[in-house]
């Protein structure tokens, strides 16, 4: 049985490697996995986790076998029975995708991973969680890599073929990087992106309807595993959550609301909290020196997409993606009083806004609808060029 199930991964392998795209994500340069013998790559669903380590195999001096762990030939099976064949087989090395869904899965990659130390294992999931709730010392054997969201930056080299260096900060840009922009429609380009091109699943169509259906999968398909004593009560409030900081003027929760009506107690709610930000659902951003989800933290959706998708609030929409970009770059904090100023970032005081929103007492003005910074006012599209 488990021959035939090999030959049926090494014609699937074949086939993602014939349709892997002629164009793929810059970022991917940025993974040193290679030489790696155990690794976790990690990333929300559709980033291209299953891209990137297709192109490695297809890459690779080393000889590996692909499969994915939710396939249902598999289920019944002993994940180490089925490795163990495939090494046995003369493979160098096995990539495994969704690894959450492989019965006692930590278990066996440990064992794998001790028993054949010549042999290299990747595996891959939605979030790093995986490897939190695992045994304890099986973080120390695997490399973690995270894929983050696409960067506008990746959408430029995937839809015209510009590939630019990302910049070193938001407010120092040199004139070559607009040389070479010079004969596109940046702001067209950058709406099409913020709207429906910040997942790679964007080249496939429907972009909104494949986003939505991640977003279902994220909820109900992955967080049970990664959460004890999971209902389906805390699952609809995760999606309460997403709902309100959709269309909410102010992207903050309102906690002992929300606990009162879903009659749910805090430190529960906190935790679902922390198991949406760790699975990279939405971002949290707290005023300097608070170390706990406290009032007045701004709550995005981590996915700036989504709020086009489900007809929400624009001006939330341009500060998730500011938030975003800048994580990827520094320390994020929202101001302590946010008539001043919205955020901070190694002491830059920052606001965003549109055309012509005011810069209150910020340093510096992030501003939808322009195309070139002018004095201390920045274009919200530059941030998508930091990673």
């Amino acid at each position: 049985m488990i021959d035939k199930l090999l030959e049926q991964f090494e014609l699937t392998l074949e086939r993602l490697k014939a349709y892997l795209p002629e164009k793929k994500r810059p970022f991917y340069k940025n993974i040193p996995i290679d030489n790696i013998r155990g690794a976790l790559v990690y990333g929300l669903r559709g980033v291209g986790k299953t891209t990137f380590l297709i192109d490695k195999i297809a890459s690779s001096k080393k000889n590996f076998l692909y499969f994915s762990a939710d396939h249902p030939s598999i289920l019944s099976l002993p994940l180490y029975d089925i490795v163990s064949a495939i090494f046995k087989k003369g493979y160098d090395g096995v990539v495994i995708d969704e690894i959450h869904h492989a019965n006692k899965w930590s278990e066996h990659v440990k064992a794998l991973y001790d028993d054949y130390p010549g042999k290299t294992i990747w595996i891959s999931d939605s979030s790093n969680l995986i490897l939190r709730k695992s045994v304890s010392d099986l973080s120390r054997r695997f490399v973690q890599f995270r894929i983050p969201l696409m960067s506008f930056r990746e959408y430029i080299f995937l839809t015209q073929g510009i590939l630019l260096n990302p910049t070193n900060s938001f407010d120092d840009i040199g004139k070559d990087f607009f040389v070479k922009l010079k004969n596109t429609n940046i702001l067209k380009l950058f709406t099409d992106y913020i709207n429906g091109g910040i997942r790679p699943i964007f080249t496939e169509g429907e972009y909104c309807s494949r986003l939505k259906g991640l977003l279902e999968k994220s909820i109900y398909y992955d967080i049970p595993f990664y959460v004890s004593s999971i209902q389906d009560n805390h699952l609809r409030v995760m999606n309460a959550i997403i709902g309100h900081l959709i269309t909410a003027p102010i992207p903050t929760i309102n906690v002992s609301s929300m606990c009162n009506d879903w009659d749910l107690g805090k430190e529960k709610f906190y935790n679902l909290l922390y198991v949406m930000e760790h699975s990279e659902l939405i971002n949290i951003v707290k005023k300097p020196g608070r170390f706990t989800y406290t009032k007045g933290a701004k709550v995005f959706l981590s996915d700036p997409s989504m709020y086009n998708c489900f007809k929400g609030n624009l001006g939330s929409a341009r500060e998730a993606f500011a938030v975003m970009c800048l994580k990827e770059k520094y320390k994020v904090f929202a101001c302590k009083d946010e008539r001043d100023y919205d955020f901070v970032i190694d002491g830059i005081k920052i606001e965003i806004g549109g055309r012509n929103k005011r810069s209150k007492n910020a340093d510096f003005v992030i501003s939808d609808e322009i195309d070139l910074p002018v004095r201390n006012r920045i274009p919200l599209w530059i941030l998508g060029f930091l990673y």
